[in-house]
């Protein structure tokens, strides 16, 4: 089609013919054969994970975390085969408030536990968004020197939108990543708030990383996450913030004193640290190993282990019983019946909960 601009009477414009569309997909691309992922079976998974194959490692975690019920199948064989190789390790829970450093401090553990040629998993909850329902996952890249060890493995976790951001199968991921030869897993929490519970039932000892020089040291955690506590550092106890850091100690002390003694018999430690220019990381790790020895020679350690089992085998029933609630289709038809009625102001939410439930267990 020739441009109206080339006519005579458009003296000085001149327009050029253009060249032939080109094609936005690489032609060499149709000969390249789609990488397509192995499906392994269990016991091909179980295999990979006993010789420490971190890939295979990593797909296996995958897994666990899929929803999809074939997967799921899968996953749980997996984990029953993998269990008589796990409890070897020793398990640290992470947690402070945004901004604490964990990452950092992770890092810098991280880098001093393998001098001991001991094998690292971290496990980092990551904030799923409420509105688009996806995750960062972006713990790695604050993870720089860790990231690049072969006896490091580093997996990143969406919240999913369960209880307080703790991904629902972490523990799964801890028994595999211990059948998998890491003897010592470490679970970062989102930050302060109701996910310290839930990690506080799946590790042996629980860190909490706090600051100095922010207020008031004290009105940030709460009597909960206090009790819950193993051992107390203060980070950033470098440069002009000493001083504070060493104030902070002194308060975060005094106020321990005021708690009655945990069941372990353990008196909480509060240390000064910091993460970024790697001092007093020795001290910190040495209180970790003096707790675990500590709670194995009273029996506590052993005891411990088998409440979290009993906790968890009733959080799966709740999970199992609520999955298979909301999942029946009678209960979708009537709760959406029930709902309308409830948003025209015909029911009270409590009645039209009873008759979901009514008519739900008359189906068992």
């Amino acid at each position: 089609m020739e441009h109206i601009e080339n006519d005579e009477q458009f003296q000085g414009l001149r327009v050029n013919k253009g060249t032939t569309e080109q094609p936005t997909v690489n032609p060499y691309l149709d000969n390249f054969k789609k990488y397509k992922r192995k499906n392994y079976t269990a016991s091909e998974y179980v295999e990979g994970i006993l010789k420490g194959n971190i890939t295979i490692l990593g797909q296996a975690v995958t897994l666990i975390e899929s929803s999809k019920p074939e997967h799921q199948s899968v996953a749980q064989e997996v984990i029953e085969k993998c269990l008589p190789y796990t409890g070897n390790s020793v398990r640290i829970g992470i947690t402070g408030v945004p901004g604490a450093g964990k990452s950092t401090s992770i890092d810098a553990f991280g880098m001093h536990i393998l001098k001991g040629n001991d094998k690292l998993a971290v496990l980092a909850i990551d904030p799923s968004s409420e509105v688009t329902k996806g995750s960062i996952l972006g713990d790695k890249t604050r993870m720089e020197k860790l990231s690049v060890e072969k006896d490091a493995f580093i997996r990143p976790s969406p919240s999913a939108g369960s209880l307080g951001g703790v991904a629902r199968k972490t523990r799964e991921t801890i028994i595999l990543c211990e059948a998998a030869g890491f003897n010592r897993i470490i679970v970062e929490t989102v930050g302060v708030g109701q996910s310290e519970t839930a990690v506080h039932s799946m590790v042996d000892f629980f860190l909490l990383i706090q600051l100095a020089g922010t207020g008031d040291e004290l009105q940030g955690i709460k009597r909960g996450i206090m009790e819950m506590a193993d051992g107390i550092v203060i980070n950033k106890a470098d440069g002009t913030n000493i001083e504070k850091a060493r104030l902070a100690q002194s308060h975060f002390q005094n106020a321990l004193h005021l708690f009655p003694l945990p069941e372990s018999g353990w008196a909480p430690q509060v240390l000064t640290y910091s993460g970024y220019y790697e001092i007093g990381i020795d001290e910190v790790l040495k209180m970790v190993d003096d707790y675990i020895a500590f709670v194995k020679q009273n029996g506590y350690f052993d005891r411990r282990r088998n409440e979290q089992s009993r906790y968890w085998m009733y959080e799966t029933i709740n999970e199992k019983l609520k999955s298979n609630f909301y999942n029946n289709e009678q209960v979708q038809k009537e709760l959406k019946a029930c709902e309308e009625q409830v948003l025209n102001s015909r029911i009270s939410s409590f009645a039209a909960a009873g008759k979901v439930l009514d008519m739900y267990f008359k189906q068992i």
